[in-house]
């Protein structure tokens, strides 16, 4: 299944003298994390409603490796895990968004985000600079 957010308007983000501009207008990026692979799908919106209530205009989420690609070559961004979802529905908020890829991920995930079937690559050195690692 292929991963494709289409924006529905075209916008600007660029930074330069110190400040961040989005559409040409200085915009404090005022963010939060919330990782939409632990929350079950039908609570996003209202989560993301939630971050906005608080004042908060960005959200930031990693993409865990391991939950997306739990065998080799078989990839899954459907319900809890569809990250384009998540996205888009970001955007309907009004909310920026912040993606956080791995490989390796920092948030008291299991394996930090390594698919666990690295373990079994011939040659592998998991978080180490080695042809396989690199692949």
């Amino acid at each position: 299944m292929p991963l494709c957010v289409f924006s529905q308007s075209k916008s600007t983000f660029e930074i330069k003298n110190g400040h961040f501009y989005r559409n040409g207008k200085i915009t404090p990026v005022l963010s939060g994390e919330m990782h939409y692979a632990r929350i079950p799908h039908q609570y996003w919106r209202h989560r993301l409603q939630m971050m906005k209530g608080m004042g908060l205009n960005t959200v930031a989420t990693y993409v865990f490796w391991n939950l997306h690609e739990p065998e080799p070559g078989k990839w899954d961004f459907t319900g809890d895990k569809n990250l384009a979802e998540f996205i888009k529905t970001a955007g309907e908020e009004g909310m920026m968004v912040i993606l956080r890829p791995g490989p390796y991920v920092c948030a008291e995930w299991e394996f930090g985000g390594y698919p666990w079937w690295l373990q079994n690559v011939k040659g592998m050195e998991i978080r180490r600079d080695n042809p396989e690692f690199r692949k």
